[in-house]
C-alpha cells in the first residue's frame, strides 16, 4: 500500500498517456505528425457525434461553476442517499474512494465528464454501481481498488482506446464505436458502465490486489477490444459483458 493510503497507479492504462504519482497527474505523448495509422471515413452524422462528444471530453472539471458543484452534490447523494454530505471540501468523500477531501484534484486526468460517467453510473445502474462502490460481491482482497478514483481512470482508458481526440476513428474499435454513439448519444456513458463491471469481474477472476490494477485494466481493455469486434453486434446491449450489468 502506498505512504498516506494514497493511490499510486503507475502506468494504470496502456498506450500514451499513464498517471503519475500520488497526484494523478496526465502525462500524455503527443502524436508525431509520422503518425500513420489509417483514418476510417465517417458520415456527417457520425461526425457531429463524434464532436459532441469531443466537446465533452474537452471541459475541465471547474470547482467554482455551480453546475459542476451539483453534478458531485448529486453523485454523493446517489451513492450515500442515508447520510448527508458536509461540504464539497470533506474528509466524507474519502469513503468513496478519492484520494483525499476534494475530489476536484481527481478529475485532472479525466474532466468533468468522468464525474457526468459516475453520475451516468450511479443512476442508471443503482445496484451494480452499489456493488462496486460497497465491494459487495466475490471474495475481495485486503487491500481494494477505490472506487472513484478507479471510475477516472475508466474514463480516461476508455477515451485513450477509443482514440477520441483524433478526427477521425484510426482503428476498427474507434470506428465500429462511432457507430454505436450515431445511434445513441449516451454510448459512451453506457461502454463506462460495462466497462466498470468487467473491470471489477476481471479484478475478482484475477484474484488481483491493489498493486495489480495496471494489470486488470490492460485485461479489461483487451477483452473489451474484443467484444466491440465481434460479429452480430449492432448494439451496445448486444456485448457479453453487458449482461453483467443489473439495475
Amino acid at each position: 500500500m502506498c505512504a498516506d493510503a494514497q493511490i499510486c497507479f503507475a502506468e494504470v492504462v496502456a498506450g500514451s498517456a499513464a498517471w503519475l504519482g500520488r497526484g494523478l497527474s496526465c502525462v500524455c505523448a503527443q502524436r508525431r505528425e509520422s503518425d500513420a495509422r489509417p483514418s476510417f471515413d465517417i458520415t456527417p452524422a457520425q461526425e457531429d457525434c463524434l464532436q459532441r462528444l469531443q466537446n465533452r471530453i474537452d471541459i475541465a472539471y471547474d470547482s467554482s461553476i455551480p453546475e459542476h458543484q451539483n453534478a458531485l452534490r448529486a453523485l454523493w447523494n446517489a451513492a450515500f442517499p442515508e447520510e448527508q454530505l458536509r461540504g464539497l471540501i470533506s474528509e466524507q468523500w474519502k469513503e468513496m474512494g478519492w484520494q483525499g477531501k476534494d475530489p476536484s484534484t481527481d478529475f485532472r486526468g479525466g474532466g468533468f465528464i468522468s464525474l457526468e460517467n459516475l453520475l451516468f453510473f450511479a443512476r442508471s445502474f443503482p445496484k451494480s454501481f452499489q456493488d462496486l462502490l460497497r465491494k459487495q460481491e466475490g471474495d475481495r482482497s485486503v487491500w481494494e481498488y477505490p472506487f472513484a478514483v478507479a471510475g477516472v481512470n475508466i474514463t480516461f482508458m476508455l477515451i485513450q482506446m477509443l482514440d477520441l481526440e483524433a478526427v477521425k476513428p484510426r482503428t476498427m474499435v474507434g470506428a465500429t464505436f462511432l457507430k454505436f454513439l450515431s445511434e445513441n448519444e449516451s454510448a459512451f456513458d453506457l461502454l463506462y458502465c460495462i466497462t466498470f463491471k468487467l473491470m471489477d469481474h476481471q479484478w475478482l477472476a484475477m484474484r488481483a490486489s491493489y498493486m495489480d490494477f495496471n494489470t486488470v485494466m490492460k485485461a479489461t481493455r483487451r477483452q473489451l477490444e474484443r467484444e466491440l469486434l465481434l460479429e452480430d453486434i449492432t448494439r451496445l446491449e448486444d456485448l457479453p459483458s453487458f449482461s453483467l450489468l443489473a439495475r
